[in-house]
């Protein structure tokens, strides 16, 4: 395009972006001296040789206007607390081309630059008005069909469109993990809530083409399409050449993906409609009938800052500004406009300013709205709990036949088998729990074949078969993105993490994504999962701080999430019930800590006493979520805080406690983690000469912490009180990994100063 002739270097001192590109447009197009030709039909090409019709483009150039005034309304009344947004679309209106030649049933995970998609997608439902539902989230009201004001997003769960924060490539894995997921369903019998040949979308900007979770998705979508399953998976990099102020270096994402194996690469000029449709187009009906990860590279510019507080000029030259200007898709638009026939200067002009008035008019209306109040409408959506819709569904005993044909006979049911220890119980509950829910889907590191690193998951592939016990590549995002695209396809995902520590490589997975997907769209979308992570320390000597990581605060921290940590395995069956309940119920995103030291021990006091193996509960057993377990009831000298562990630790270090010092000392095993039962906790505290919290996380930010915080808050904090913590150190390797854990010597010292003060 060549450059305005019409503006000025002088009108950038005053350096109002919104007005410059504003009245850009107004005099294009009042300047214009182009000669029309005759006005296509509505089904003719809108230009010689171009795919789209005349229809398709008067659609669209709507479509654009209605983000472009968005945009500029946003600027406008930001200054006035009526919109609280600026992060504007402008430049890249050309992406409503993607959403008219998609299907309003094909999810889609999206940039924040996506307004044009958007307005454009709104046709695919009679009734629906993109003006009104954007003005109302731009304006944070409670009325915002999207979030509920909780967040400007993009998001509509009548149009398959899953709200997304201020992403930067953290949607990708899940975007990908929902184009496989929805190839799968059909592999497992599970009926869709999309048509079976829908494909994922997924837009995002150069920039964040390059930031470790896009990279991983890529490298996921490759691995997959190379082994010829189906992802089809459609990644729109939406090209503008800079992100915030960082210039992506001319050519970079073209020599990027172009020449990727198995990531097929299309692109196209989302600069201008009439030449960009049908190169759109090939790009859409290629990963729709061949199912394959597809790139399409959309190039696009952005005629204004980053977002209404980025002073461009400070950084960038008038000359540069003015050079960008000239790129606007806006007027490549009205070009092509004048050009066809279809518009005259005036009936152009007045659409522009219809458009204009129609999206001031519906953000005042949204202004006048009411707007989120008390902290418990905001925290409503957050994490939903449905406690006695939860406790019938985990106590559901309706899969008799299916349990049957899983464990072969009624001799060989867990319930009917001799006291077994965690790894062997954990694994006996995975495979009920894969039979109550023909949906549910186990998959991970080497959790098929091998059985797991432990053999927790051994037997299952052998029993469910590679659709829905599978193992996968070595990444812990992608893991974690496959789950929440199963999630988001109506399954129940039970992904594995091999160790805590490797939970930190992808924990934006959970935190940035899956925990927040309800909160963000006011509970209309959900992402039930639940999470198996190998857990904590005491391995003896084995593996080093990566297999002995006791850091459990990254998850404890994350808005909504539920931790449950057991220590013996009828309590780890019971806990799996719950937690599948939970997802099924609630959509609830659940983490299951399992103690690598306690899968295979099987005595408590003595070698060979069989005192921790426990029968497995039956089928009709549940447990409550905050519910924990208690030894010695009735004890008072001394009550000890644990979990995980702790617990046996306790109860052997109850044994010594007792001969010294003549105490009768009630154990308390949390379980929960998060949320923490404060009630629970407290009232236990109450009736407790001393109290110990044994905690073998970290000192700083453990569980520990919370758990004295509900005992003084309870009324008991002038109790005699003892922590026993790990040191705020990594573990080392060999015997040097006890001296930073707690031990049972540790209790027994707590003990001694409690005796003592």
């Amino acid at each position: 395009m060549s450059a305005l002739p019409f503006a000025i270097s002088a009108r950038h001192k005053g350096f109002n972006r919104a007005e410059i590109v504003d009245q850009n447009f107004t005099e294009f197009v009042q300047l214009w001296q182009g000669e029309a030709r005759p006005a296509p039909t509505d089904g003719e090409p809108v230009k010689p040789g171009s795919a789209l019709d005349a229809r398709g483009f008067r659609e669209l150039l709507e479509s654009q206007l209605i983000s472009r005034h968005l945009d500029l309304m946003a600027r406008v009344l930001r200054v006035q607390n009526k919109v609280f947004y600026t992060i504007g679309s402008s430049g890249h209106e050309g992406n409503a081309m993607v959403a008219r030649l998609t299907r309003h049933t094909d999810p889609a995970f999206l940039h924040y630059r996506s307004g044009g998609f958007m307005a454009e997608r709104f046709r695919k439902l009679p009734g629906m008005d993109p003006v009104m539902d954007s003005a109302l989230s731009f304006a944070a009201s409670k009325d915002d069909p999207a979030s509920g004001g909780r967040h400007k997003v993009w998001g509509s769960k009548p149009l398959w469109v899953l709200p997304q924060t201020s992403t930067i490539a953290s949607h990708l894995p899940k975007a990908l993990g929902t184009a496989v997921a929805i190839e799968q369903a059909r592999r497992i019998g599970h009926t869709l809530p999309v048509p079976q040949d829908s494909i994922a979308i997924c837009s995002f900007g150069d920039a964040s083409s390059n930031h470790a979770t896009a990279q991983t998705a890529f490298n996921a979508a490759g691995w997959t399409a190379y082994q010829k399953l189906p992802a089809p998976v459609l990644f729109v990099c939406e090209d503008n050449g800079i992100g915030i102020s960082v210039k992506t270096p001319g050519g970079w994402v073209e020599n990027n993906f172009r020449h990727r194996p198995d990531l097929d690469y299309f692109f196209a000029d989302g600069l201008d409609l009439a030449e960009g449709y049908g190169q759109v187009q090939r790009a859409v009906d290629h990963c729709r009938t061949t199912r394959r990860p597809t790139f399409l590279h959309l190039r696009t510019t952005r005629v204004m800052g980053h977002a209404g507080t980025d002073f461009e000029i400070e950084w960038r030259s008038v000359e540069e500004l003015f050079a960008v200007e000239a790129t606007d898709p806006l007027l490549r638009s009205a070009g092509i406009a004048l050009e066809s026939g279809l518009y005259t200067k005036e009936s152009l002009l007045a659409l522009y300013e219809a458009t204009r008035a129609r999206c001031f008019e519906a953000a005042e209306d949204a202004d006048r709205r009411p707007r989120l109040t008390s902290l418990s409408d905001v925290m409503k959506p957050l994490a939903p709990y449905s406690p006695d819709a939860v406790r019938a569904e985990a106590e559901r005993n309706d899969y008799a036949e299916r349990r049957l044909a899983v464990f072969g006979s009624e001799e060989k049911l867990p319930e009917n088998q001799p006291p077994r220890h965690l790894a062997i119980q954990i694994g006996q509950a995975l495979h009920d729990v894969m039979a109550k829910y023909p949906q549910s889907l186990l998959f991970g590191e080497d959790v098929a074949q091998k059985g797991g690193v432990y053999t927790v998951t051994k037997g299952l592939f052998k029993t469910f078969k590679g659709n829905r016990v599978f193992n996968t590549l070595l990444d812990e995002t992608v893991i974690l993105g496959l789950a929440q695209g199963y999630a988001n396809m109506g399954m129940l995902p039970i992904p594995e993490i091999q160790y805590l520590a490797y939970f930190h490589n992808a924990c934006d997975q959970i935190r940035g994504e899956a925990a927040s997907l309800q909160f963000f769209s006011n509970d209309q979308y959900r992402n039930p999962l639940v999470m198996r992570v190998a857990s904590l320390g005491y391995q003896k000597g084995f593996g080093g701080h990566f297999h002995n990581d006791n850091s459990i605060a990254a998850l404890r921290d994350i808005p909504g999430l539920v931790v449950g940590c057991p220590s013996r395995g009828d309590d780890a069956a019971n806990m799996l019930r719950t937690l599948t309940a939970l997802a099924k119920v609630d959509g609830r995103v659940c983490a299951f800590l399992e103690p690598i030291a306690q899968y295979m021990t099987k005595d408590l006091y003595e070698a060979g006493d069989g005192m921790w193996q426990f029968s497995y509960p039956a089928p009709g057993e549940a447990m409550t979520l905050g519910e924990g377990r208690i030894y010695n009831e009735d004890a008072k000298d001394l009550v000890v805080f644990t979990f995980g562990n702790g617990v046996p630790m306790a109860l052997r270090a109850a044994r010594e406690i007792e001969a010294k010092h003549g105490w009768q000392t009630r154990v308390v095993d949390l379980r929960w983690l998060a949320p923490l039962n404060d009630g629970f906790i407290a009232g236990q505290a109450r009736t407790a000469k001393r109290i110990i919290v044994l905690d073998e996380g970290r000192k700083s930010a453990g569980v520990g912490e919370g758990i004295i915080t509900a005992i003084t808050e309870g009324g008991s904090g002038a109790t005699p009180m003892r922590r026993v913590v790990g040191a705020d150190t990594y573990t080392p390797l060999a015997g040097a990994a006890l001296l930073v854990l707690p031990g049972e010597a540790e209790v027994v010292a707590a003990a001694d100063a409690l005796a003592s003060s």
